[in-house]
């Protein structure tokens, strides 16, 4: 067989097994089963709608974060009278009703504090840094001042109090309430939308929700004053837990028919 057979039947080969992708190139996809053409749309069908629901809440639970710092020239001092200033403050704080599972040890270190040194070029150690910061969950925030007026006096110098929280330890009710005021807002928008255009509003075909809860922060203080100074003090700090918010919003898409 000369090469102008061989050039005939290798063309041929090649167009009976490209022929099924090239009638292929194009056409619908077909329904598995059906040998009909599916049409798949991109565009959004009916009307999309958002709704917004927002639930006012009072905390039930103050978070506050304290603790004592003590400084000495050797590290032993600085350890030993953190020690024992922490235990007087973690006294102060069970005697006052808090539950030990409601302290956390949050933060312990134990630093150099250095001073540069110019005849040296370097840094000298002067003397060592004790930190020892605990979490506290106090879950009557009523107690919120006197409780920081009874560590304030227990801890002397060295107390630290950096900071409280205002939070709500289960949420999951107000947010049920958010959501039905969220839903009720986006249906609204949706028979009002649907009126306008002279449509019939059926039922929900897509729903997307997002909720927002921040807890409240009091903010940062800084309490550090002597044994002395503390025991005099009569009146413990106003403590206002106020109110926070959860808002929850929603995405709808409802059906229509003409």
């Amino acid at each position: 067989m000369n090469k102008k057979w061989w050039l005939i039947i290798t063309l041929g080969l090649v167009l009976v097994l490209t022929m099924p992708f090239l009638t292929g190139c194009g056409s619908p996809v077909a329904a598995q089963g059906t040998g009909q053409p599916v049409q798949v749309s991109q565009q959004p069908q009916g009307i999309w709608v958002s709704g917004i629901g927002e639930v006012s809440i009072t905390p039930d639970i103050a978070t506050l974060n304290l603790g004592v710092v003590a400084q000495e020239t050797n590290v032993a001092k600085a350890q030993s009278e953190a020690s024992d200033a922490m235990t007087k403050v973690m006294k102060a704080l069970t005697d006052s009703g808090i539950a030990q599972k409601d302290i956390q040890t949050g933060y312990f270190s134990i630093n150099q504090r250095t001073r540069w040194d110019d005849s040296k070029q370097l840094d000298s150690v002067v003397g060592y840094q004790v930190t020892n910061m605990v979490t506290v969950k106090i879950r009557d925030t009523g107690k919120v001042g006197n409780i920081i007026d009874s560590v304030v006096k227990a801890g002397g110098d060295l107390i630290r109090v950096n900071g409280i929280n205002f939070s709500v330890e289960d949420p999951s009710k107000y947010y049920q309430d958010a959501r039905g005021k969220a839903i009720a807002a986006a249906k609204s928008k949706a028979d009002e939308l649907a009126k306008l255009a002279g449509v019939t509003l059926g039922k929900p075909t897509y729903i997307a929700e997002n909720a927002q809860y921040t807890p409240t922060y009091g903010g940062y203080a800084n309490f550090s004053m002597s044994a002395a100074q503390a025991a005099p003090m009569a009146i413990a700090p106003p403590i206002s837990a106020g109110e926070t918010k959860i808002t929850l919003s929603v995405q709808v898409a409802y059906s229509t028919t003409q």
